[in-house]
């Protein structure tokens, strides 16, 4: 038999019309014009980690240069020579340098002369004061003639110092084992007082270095660690550790770089080589929602989450992480099988009662 309640339904249904009958009440009364709503159920995806292309870099890379001006005699090593300490590097014209300190040691032979002349006639007018031949006064002139000269000495002794200093200055030497990575002058060049003539990277020290986006540095992990192959041989790998992320952006890619430090140092990682950097996470699925889905207030994100079978609409505050093409990986907040609301999002009020799911 077709009973009263039945029959009303069915006449709402042919119009377009959604029905749902309040729980409430026993089902006594009837609820129209519930909103159909167009959601997502949340099911955690296999993690597609993205890959990054990164480049083997000393620790350690120092331009290196003269404290002096001058021109380049000589500049024995170039770009990818080994060098070991103290191995010359590059050399300035000593013509000049070598005259000042010749100057210098003249100058010190007539100081030496002036002092041991000053000794003498300080000694012969002593003996004359001793007699009673000569004046005391003069033998004190002939003290003070003495401390002069002995002074000049020193000073000159001092200006051969210095002149000796600025001529071992005039050779370069590789202040460690490293590896020339750039040459900025060759021989015959003027250059300036600490302009940089040679780049030494240091054997001892390397690093991986990669360039990274906002987003892309917010979706790794605290401590992150990496895996990274050689471009050149994917065979060869090696783990490494996150160390430090630059502070401040560069100005034209708006990317930070990260410094790694690798677990070992295969031996054709070499500096500048082109490596494969992957993130290892410590789980490989990851729940993501349409960025649309998204409700922003300052510098907190939440999404509308339906409690079935009521249809109640909650607001849910979640943590979000990098963004994958049109969508963004939620890191907390939600759990599988959540129904999240992802379309109509700001004619929503919190509580609200909704229809059933609807295709896009």
């Amino acid at each position: 038999m077709v009973t009263l309640r039945n029959a009303v339904a069915l006449v709402l249904l042919l119009v377009g019309v959604d029905v749902s009958f309040a729980q409430a009440t026993g089902g006594d009364e009837i609820q129209t014009n519930l909103r159909p709503v167009v959601s997502e159920i949340v099911s955690p995806t296999v993690r597609n980690p993205p890959s990054f292309v990164g480049v083997v870099k000393a620790r350690v890379e120092t331009n290196l240069g003269f404290p002096l001006s001058g021109t380049l005699a000589a500049r024995p090593v170039d770009v990818g020579d080994t060098v070991a300490r103290d191995d010359i590097l590059a050399q300035l014209d000593p013509e000049k340098i070598s005259a000042d300190v010749w100057a210098a040691k003249a100058g010190v032979v007539v100081a030496e002369q002036q002092v041991k002349s000053a000794k003498d006639a300080v000694q012969r007018i002593r003996e004359l004061v001793a007699r009673g031949v000569d004046e005391k006064a003069r033998l004190e002139e002939a003290e003070r003639a003495l401390a002069a000269a002995q002074a000049r000495l020193k000073q000159a002794q001092a200006t051969l110092a210095r002149a000796e200093d600025v001529l071992r200055s005039a050779t370069l030497h590789a202040p460690q084992d490293g590896i020339i990575t750039a040459v900025f002058s060759d021989a015959g060049a003027a250059v300036s007082a600490g302009q940089p003539v040679v780049r030494l990277a240091a054997t001892v020290g390397r690093e991986i270095i990669v360039d990274l986006t906002e987003p892309d540095i917010k979706a790794l992990p605290p401590n992150a660690r990496f895996d990274t192959r050689l471009l050149a041989d994917p065979e060869i790998q090696t783990g490494a550790q996150l160390t430090t992320i630059d502070p401040v952006a560069d100005s034209a890619t708006r990317t930070r770089r990260l410094h790694l430090t690798p677990e070992r140092i295969p031996g054709t990682y070499r500096l500048g080589a082109l490596v494969k950097v992957i993130p290892v996470g410590s789980d490989d699925r990851q729940i993501t929602l349409p960025v649309s889905s998204l409700l922003k207030t300052g510098n907190t994100y939440s999404v509308w989450r339906i409690e079935r079978p009521s249809g109640q609409i909650q607001r849910i505050p979640v943590k979000t992480g990098g963004t994958l093409g049109d969508r963004i990986q939620i890191l907390s907040g939600l759990e599988t099988g959540d129904e999240i609301l992802v379309k109509g999002i700001h004619s929503i009020q919190d509580g609200q009662i909704v229809g059933p799911r609807v295709s896009q």
